[in-house]
């Protein structure tokens, strides 16, 4: 088990850039691949993007290509999601989440731990 806390959400203009981090404890982290998720207002959670526990492999939703990435520092026991050119539609609760292996990574229900939520609103 490992646990989760995101941080770094916030307000921000459309256009405009935010980092979220998630931080892990536990020594185990780098076995674990990780994951982003977010749920926007009415809205089901969605995946958004997964990286192995190396990071050697990635993987981010069509919605977020070529505007958010998805990386880790295993030394740092640290997920980051770096959000560029965001949309009001990028509106959402975004949570980290672990699983054991990188595969169904999309799928919401193979992740056993998760975070609280980190709120970003993007204005017009």
């Amino acid at each position: 088990q490992v646990h989760l806390v995101e941080s770094g959400g916030g307000l921000v203009q459309a256009g405009g850039s935010l980092r979220l981090s998630c931080a892990a404890s536990g020594r185990t982290f780098s076995s674990y691949a990780m994951g982003w998720f977010r749920r926007g207002p009415g809205k089901e959670r969605e995946f958004v993007a997964a990286i192995s526990w190396g990071g050697g492999n990635s993987i981010v939703a069509d919605s977020v290509k070529g505007r958010f990435t998805i990386s880790r520092d295993n030394t740092k026991n640290m997920l980051y999601l770096q959000m560029n050119s965001l949309k009001p539609e990028d509106t959402a609760v975004y949570y980290c989440a672990a699983k054991k292996m990188y595969v169904r990574v999309s799928a919401e229900n193979e992740y056993a731990d998760w975070g609280q939520g980190t709120q970003v609103t993007v204005s017009l």
